[in-house]
This record gives structure tokens, sequence and C-alpha cells, in this order.
């Protein structure tokens, strides 16, 4: 039995990816600041993971998958830009990944000493690779996710993978004002080749993939999860 652990798994892509996980066989421990229950092998924990590193050692010997789901989303153009919103979500979205990696290094070498390779799953989104306007806080944040998912995967092979999900604007609570009307959800839709909105279980999808033995040949890599955005007009 695989043990993974979710950071931010109390909604939205987290809860979504927790349920996969669990259904498929795997332990789960989740992390959030809020907690979260759930049947199954499934250990929800209360913490804050932005504000302090979150080391899972009292709770597990050995992780094969870290997942680190939080995340931000700042629409401002670039004239409105505040010093500490790009803090901020650079706190929340680079900062926190990095910490959570570092508190669980031990955890994470430990399963691939017994005969595994242990993967890292962050998240970047679409905004990255495909300039958008009013985006520039969050895709300069996310932009250095993908720099430590590359930087983690140069330095972490051949023991452990290391890869991100980038996705488009997903229905999850955190897109919540982007989504509240037919109208809204249906100009976002539009903006896609393929004129849907992507899911938070379209998403998990893909991270359970990356954490998966189907991906054992995929490190330093960022999945587009957008219905074409980023690739297709």
């Amino acid at each position: 039995m695989r043990t993974v652990a979710i950071i931010g798994d109390s909604k939205g892509i987290g809860l979504a990816l927790r349920e996969q996980l669990l259904a498929g066989g795997d332990r789960v421990i989740g992390v959030s600041r809020t907690g979260a229950q759930a049947p199954g092998e499934y250990t929800g924990l209360v913490f804050d993971a932005v504000a302090h590193p979150c080391d899972l050692s009292s709770f597990t010997d050995r992780l094969d998958g870290l997942v680190y789901c939080p995340g931000t989303i700042s629409l401002k153009p670039v004239r409105g830009v505040k010093p500490e919103q790009m803090l901020e979500d650079f706190k929340i979205n680079a900062l926190g990944f990095l910490q959570s990696v570092q508190a669980n290094l031990k955890l994470l070498k430990a399963a691939s000493s017994q005969g595994g390779v242990s993967s890292v799953v962050g998240f970047s989104t679409v905004a990255v690779q495909t300039g958008m306007g009013f985006h520039a806080s969050i895709a300069a944040s996310k932009g250095a996710v993908e720099g430590l998912v590359r930087t983690m995967a140069a330095e972490f092979a051949p023991d452990i993978r290391v890869n991100a999900v980038a996705p488009s604007l997903t229905d999850t609570p955190l897109a919540a004002a982007l989504l509240s009307s037919d109208a809204k959800r249906e100009a976002s839709a539009d903006r896609h080749p393929l004129k849907r909105v992507a899911s938070a279980h379209d998403v998990a999808a893909a991270a359970a993939f990356l954490l998966s033995p189907a991906a054992a040949a995929i490190t330093g890599q960022v999945m587009q999860v957008d219905n074409g955005m980023s690739a297709v007009r």
C-alpha cells in the first residue's frame, strides 16, 4: 500500500485527488488548515503548511508521494500589482511547495530506499506558458513553481520524480467568483478549444497519473491540463 501526503486536501483539486487515491487503495495523509475526515486509510491533520514547514515523520516512516495543492488566483493589471500581493502569492504557491518538500525529503527518500521511486507533484497554471493579461502575480509565482520542479527533478533523480500539473481555470471553490453565473461559465468555456471548464476531478486525475507507476518515465515535466488553451487555436 502506498502512502501519499496531500497538502491542501479539504476542498477543490486536493479533495478530488484524495477521493481518487483512497478509491484506488492508497493510504492518504491529508493536511489542511480546516481539517477533513474520510473513510478508509486516511489521516486528516489540521496544520498551516504555508506558514510553517509540515514534517510528517510522526505519522509515517515513508512517503511514496507528496502533492502540494495550495494556490491563489490574484487577477490585477500590471500597474495595479502591489509588492505585498506578489510576496503573498510567492509565499503560498512557491515557498510553501519548497518547504513542504524540504520537510519531508527523508520520508520520500525512505520510500525509494525500500525499492520504489517516490513522486512529488506541484501545481502551476496555463498562464505561465501562455501570456495572459491580469495574471502578473500568479504567473510569476507559478513560474517559480515550474523552476523548482525542474531543479528538484534534477537533484533528486533517480530516487524521486518531480512534476507539476498546469490547469486553466478550474471549477473549484477558489475560482467560484469567476464562475458564479451561467454567463461567466459559458464565456470561460468558450475561451477553450474544447469549449468546457475543467472539473477538479479532471485535474486531480492528471496528478494521480503522475504519482502512479504508469508515469515511471516522467520527471521534470509540467503537464498542461487546460482543455487545449495553451496549444490549440
